[in-house]
């Protein structure tokens, strides 16, 4: 696929807007990406970058607003240790200045990645099937323990025994192949 601005180099980033279901794909090489600077989409709109997006995302945020209402003396602003930058440049920005803000910011990041995210502020992401091992089957043992603790919770002694013993055997399946999973 050729790039839709210079129609020379190949498109390597391809763009797509969905606005009241009408659906909008640009396709565009590095250069005309990196000339065009950090807007998400170029068309009809004026620029709309990805800093906006994450900003507008974090101005719902609970404790922003919290923030925004009460006022805050210049000693309580919270601010990196390493990188200087306070809560505030980050809306500003849309990024951290570096990893260490993410520890720093903690608190403040939790209802926006709970918003953003569905409720989950805990990644739960994929693990290749070769790789995952006894991986799986500890995060299997680990669901089945939620499941018990619920169960033993309703009173449900029969559906509680029958998992404990799903844990055993899953324990002794992971002793058995070794343990790590890594």
């Amino acid at each position: 696929m050729i790039c839709q601005e210079c129609n020379e180099r190949p498109a390597t980033l391809h763009f797509t807007k969905v606005i009241n279901g009408e659906k909008t794909e640009v396709h565009l090489c590095e250069q005309c990406a990196q000339d065009k600077g950090d807007k998400f989409m170029f068309d009809s709109s004026p620029g709309f970058s990805v800093n906006n997006l994450l900003a507008g995302l974090l101005n719902i945020s609970p404790a922003l607003k919290q923030a925004k209402t009460s006022e805050i003396s210049q000693q309580e602003i919270l601010q990196c240790e390493k990188c200087k930058m306070t809560f505030q440049q980050f809306i500003n920005v849309g990024r951290f200045g570096c990893s260490h803000c993410y520890e720093t910011f903690q608190s403040q990041l939790d209802p926006i990645l709970k918003r953003v995210h569905s409720g989950n502020v805990e990644h739960h992401g994929k693990i290749p099937e070769r790789m995952g091992g006894a991986i799986h089957l500890k995060k299997r043992i680990l669901q089945l323990r939620t499941d018990l603790q619920a169960s033993i919770g309703n009173e449900e002694f029969e559906q509680a025994a029958e998992i404990r013993d799903e844990i055993r055997s899953l324990e002794k399946e992971i002793k058995n192949e070794g343990g790590d999973g890594q």
